[in-house]
């Protein structure tokens, strides 16, 4: 039989001409007539082949047909009523949910530590599955196996959904020792060895060369435009590293200011401007269109959302 010529409504009316054994007040139930009722119940005969029900001295009685059909027809209706509920409201409190994140090294510095304070008061419950750019593709977010990426992008699927979290500016880090801080402008900036880090876009990292103008980044890219260029001496895709590095009293870091402002209270780094115009950049999240209007991702989007608005009222300015 082919189920798209069937009149699925016939199934609510086989349902509660069982239950109510009586035509006219399966009727009234359902809020139709009596006829319409009587014209059902003939379709539903023709449907099976079976009487369903037949009159009897005590009433309409059940076929043995009509009884095997019962609990069939009650579990289809019972799982469609259910798939045409609402969804409920994601409970933050006592779900066990894990969001797996992508989130770059700037990211997992900067916003997923008061991301995790709030996420313990919460949702106690609920585990992030943080993941490096390395470790994901575009399809890992498309396919909805990662809940979201949070990185700067210079290039993104168009079905993607995103956000701007926040915008960043950029800083150096500087040794306290390092004798630059005497007169430090462009040229002396220039005359210095420099430590790299960046690691945007997704997939497997390549090497770097200081020749590589083009894949350097915002920093030597606004050094292009003056027609100048940096000594860079180290490579590095970790913030935390180049934190270290930076107290080599012969190296500098410039980095996002927020990076750069997790070191504000090491008395062995100075936070300083750069002595050179460098374009603000954003940070994004991304995510899947699978997951646009799942309730527990629209509150973590939320959440995030909030942190980051937190975050920007909090810290200040190097």
């Amino acid at each position: 039989m082919n189920i798209s010529r069937v009149d699925l409504n016939l199934l609510v009316y086989l349902d509660v001409l069982l239950r109510e054994k009586n035509v006219t007040k399966a009727a009234s139930h359902l809020g139709i007539t009596q006829p319409a009722m009587s014209n059902g119940l003939r379709r539903l005969r023709e449907l099976f082949d079976d009487p369903l029900l037949v009159r009897t001295s005590e009433g309409m009685t059940a076929t043995e047909r009509a009884l095997s059909l019962q609990p069939m027809v009650r579990d289809v209706l019972s799982n469609i009523e259910k798939a045409l509920q609402p969804q409920k409201d994601f409970d933050a409190y006592s779900s066990d949910r894990v969001f797996r994140i992508m989130a770059s090294d700037y990211a997992e510095s900067t916003l997923i530590p008061p991301l995790l304070t709030q996420l313990r008061q919460l949702a106690p419950h609920v585990t992030l599955d943080i993941l490096t750019p390395s470790d994901v593709s575009f399809l890992d977010v498309e396919q909805g196996r990662v809940d979201m990426a949070i990185n700067r992008f210079d290039e993104m699927p168009q079905s993607f959904h995103q956000t701007t979290v926040w915008q960043d500016s950029f800083s150096c880090l500087i040794s306290a020792n390092n004798p630059i801080l005497d007169d430090f402008n462009l040229d002396t900036y220039l005359q210095a060895q420099h430590i790299w880090v960046s690691k945007t876009g997704m997939g497997v990292g390549v090497g770097m060369t200081p020749q590589d103008v083009q894949r350097l980044g915002w920093v030597d890219e606004a050094l292009a435009k003056l027609e100048k260029k940096r000594r860079i001496s180290v490579f590095t895709r970790h913030y935390q590293v180049a934190m270290l590095l930076a107290q080599q009293p012969d190296l500098i870091a410039t980095l996002p200011t927020r990076a750069a402002l997790l070191a504000q209270n090491n008395p062995h780094l100075v936070i300083h401007k750069p002595p050179f115009a460098i374009a603000d950049f954003e940070l994004k999240m991304a995510w899947s269109p699978l997951l646009q209007h799942n309730p527990g991702h629209q509150w973590l989007r939320r959440l995030v959302g909030e942190v980051a608005k937190t975050e920007l009222e909090l810290v200040p300015s190097p």
